[in-house]
């Protein structure tokens, strides 16, 4: 693989009280794409989480569409610990502190950009 790795980056949408069964893919892309997401994102407040594998399973999900079943755990125990963080119970991102916050995200690969309760307008 001589091909640099392109910057990704996926976001989800997910409002539990408004009756979401599963997380939606919102927002996907590569390159300048990707680098628009992640700016819409902060301007937006929202968390971006650095998480390569994730993100390469969430580019094959249609925009719009609910993450898959397959999905739901790592996702899940990803918006408990966004849901942890916001409450102050937590710091450390899942996964051995990969993420990354509101602070030098432009530094990021592999993004997610998560709106766990749809207060964000997703596009």
């Amino acid at each position: 693989m001589s091909r640099k790795h392109r910057r990704s980056a996926a976001a989800l949408v997910y409002d539990a009280n408004g009756g979401d069964p599963a997380p939606r893919v919102i927002a996907k892309g590569y390159g300048m794409l990707a680098d628009m997401i992640v700016q819409r994102a902060k301007e937006a407040g929202l968390y971006v989480h650095e998480a390569p594998e994730m993100v390469s399973l969430l580019m094959q999900v249609d925009l719009d569409a609910r993450i898959p079943p397959q999905l739901y755990q790592a996702v899940a125990e990803l918006l408990a610990w966004l849901h942890r963080l916001e409450s102050g119970a937590e710091r450390e991102p899942p996964q051995a502190a990969s993420g990354s916050a509101k602070s030098g995200v432009e530094d990021v690969t592999d993004v997610v950009a998560v709106d766990i309760d749809g207060a964000g307008d997703g596009r």
